[in-house]
C-alpha cells in the first residue's frame, strides 16, 4: 500500500483517475476502494479535449476510440500510467509514453472468449447463409434452400494469429468437429489436435474458413490482399475481428463479387466512427452472405466486467508497488514487499553504469539495499529498489539527479 505520509509518497486521496468511453463500473469501484479520486465520462475525448483534461490526471483509462498522442502525453506531467480497457493499444503512442516513464497496460484476456464465440457463430451463419435468410424473412421473403449450405463439421479452419483469442477459437472449433490449422510469426504450442501450417500460403490453400487474430503492426497492415485471396480455396470464407487495416477491403470486395469467396464476416474497419451514427458507409455493404458488425467482438457484459476488473488490478498494483508485469511498453519487474523499508522506483535511459551509480549512491549515504531488481529493453531500464526508511528521501533525490533518469518515485 502507498503510505499516506507526505514525507514518503503521494497520498492516495490525491491520486486522480480519469476513465473514458463508458468503462465498466467495476473499474470505478476498484479505484474508489483504493481511496483514489475517480472521474468517468461516457464518450471519447478529442485530442484537444484530452490535452486539457490530462494535466492533473495520474491514471488514465480508455478503450479503443480515444487517441493518446504525443501531444496528450506531453501535457500529462502527473501521469503515472495508462490503461487500455481492450486488447489493442495502437490508439496509444506507447513509445512516447515509455520515453516519459509511463507504463501502458491492456486487457489481454478479458474479452477473448466473447470474440472467439462470435467467430464460431459467424462461421456457422456463413456456412448456412443464415444472415441473408433472416434478412429475407424480415422482408416477407420465404426462401427455403439447401444449395451451398453446409455443416462445419469436418471443414478446415485456418487461424492467423495463435494468441489468446486464436487459441480459444481453436478449442471451440475443434469441439465442433473442425480440423484446425494455424499460422503465427512465433512458435506456439498447439492445443488439442491443432496443427501449425508450414506457411501463410499453406494455410490459405488448405482452409475452408480463414479467421484473423493479429495485432496491428507494420507487418500486418494489408496482410490479406489480392495475392493472398487468390491462394484461398474457391468458395472459402474470410473472417476478421482483429484490426481493420489487416484486410485490403477492395480486394475482399472484388473476391466476393466474383464468387472467389463465398462469404465474409467483418467486425473491424480501416476507418471507424468515434460514436454511434446512422450514416456509416463501407464498400462491403449490400454484398450477399457478408456479415458486418460494428466492432463488437468483445462487446458482451461478461467481457466488459472481466476487463473492468483485469485492467484496474494491474494499474493499482503498479501505483501501489511499482510492478510492471503485463505492461506492453515496459520491462517486466516485480519485487515482493520487504518489511521496514521504503521503495524507490526509477525509470532511466538504458545506458551503461546506471546500476553502479545507484549502488554507489546508497553506499555513500551509508544505506543498505534490502531488495533490488532491474530490467531493461532497448531504450529504457526500470529499477525497483528497497532501502532504509531513514535514507530513502536522500536516495530518491540523488537517483533522480542522475543524467540518465527519466522518472523517479518513492513508495511506502
Amino acid at each position: 500500500m502507498i503510505s499516506e505520509s507526505p514525507s514518503t509518497s503521494f497520498p492516495k486521496s490525491q491520486i486522480k483517475v480519469l476513465l473514458l468511453e463508458n468503462i465498466h463500473h467495476l473499474a470505478r469501484d476498484l479505484f474508489l476502494g483504493e481511496g483514489y479520486q475517480v472521474e468517468t465520462l461516457v464518450g471519447a475525448l478529442s485530442e484537444a479535449q484530452l490535452v486539457e483534461k490530462i494535466r492533473d490526471v495520474h491514471i488514465l483509462g480508455i478503450r479503443s476510440k480515444t487517441q493518446v498522442t504525443e501531444a496528450v502525453l506531453s501535457e500529462g506531467k502527473r501521469l503515472l500510467t495508462v490503461g487500455a480497457f481492450c486488447i489493442g493499444t495502437n490508439q496509444i503512442d506507447i513509445e512516447a509514453a515509455k520515453r516519459r516513464g509511463i507504463p501502458v497496460f491492456n486487457a489481454p484476456f478479458g474479452n477473448t472468449r466473447s470474440v472467439a464465440e462470435m467467430i464460431l457463430a459467424e462461421i456457422i451463419m456463413l456456412s448456412r447463409q443464415l444472415g441473408h435468410r433472416s434478412m429475407e424473412m424480415h422482408q416477407q421473403i420465404w426462401k427455403k434452400i439447401s444449395k451451398n449450405c453446409h455443416e462445419v463439421r469436418g471443414k478446415t479452419i485456418g487461424i492467423i494469429g495463435y494468441g489468446h483469442i486464436g487459441t480459444q477459437v481453436s478449442t471451440l472449433a475443434e469441439a465442433l468437429g473442425m480440423r484446425v490449422i494455424f499460422h503465427d510469426v512465433l512458435s506456439k504450442l498447439p492445443l488439442g489436435n491443432a496443427k501449425p501450417a508450414n506457411s501463410l500460403a499453406h494455410l490459405l490453400r488448405e482452409s475452408d474458413f480463414v479467421t484473423l487474430h493479429v495485432p496491428e503492426t507494420p507487418q500486418t497492415k494489408g496482410l490479406i490482399g489480392v495475392s493472398e485471396i487468390s491462394k484461398m480455396k474457391n468458395g472459402a470464407y474470410l473472417l476478421n475481428a482483429s484490426r481493420g487495416t489487416v484486410i485490403q477491403i477492395p480486394a475482399l470486395v472484388e473476391a466476393l463479387k466474383s464468387g472467389k469467396l463465398a462469404g465474409a464476416a467483418v467486425d473491424v474497419f480501416p476507418e471507424e466512427p468515434e460514436s454511434n451514427t446512422n450514416d456509416y458507409v463501407t464498400e462491403l455493404q449490400g454484398l450477399e452472405n457478408v456479415i458486418l458488425t460494428p466492432h463488437i467482438g468483445g462487446a458482451t457484459e461478461e467481457a466488459q466486467a472481466n476487463i473492468g476488473e483485469e485492467v484496474p488490478t494491474t494499474l493499482i498494483r503498479f501505483v501501489n508497488t511499482g510492478a510492471t508485469v503485463g505492461s506492453v511498453n515496459f520491462p517486466s519487474v516485480d519485487v515482493p514487499h520487504s518489511e521496514n523499508c521504503h521503495r524507490v522506483l526509477n525509470v532511466h535511459r538504458n545506458v551503461p553504469g546506471v546500476l553502479s551509480a545507484v549502488n554507489k549512491i546508497v553506499s555513500d549515504l551509508g544505506g543498505n539495499i534490502i531488495a533490488q531488481s532491474l530490467a531493461t529493453d532497448s531504450s529504457i531500464g526500470y529499477l525497483i529498489l528497497d532501502t532504509d526508511q531513514a535514507l530513502s528521501q536522500d536516495v530518491k533525490k540523488h537517483i533522480e539527479q542522475l543524467s540518465a533518469s527519466i522518472k523517479t518515485r518513492l513508495l511506502y
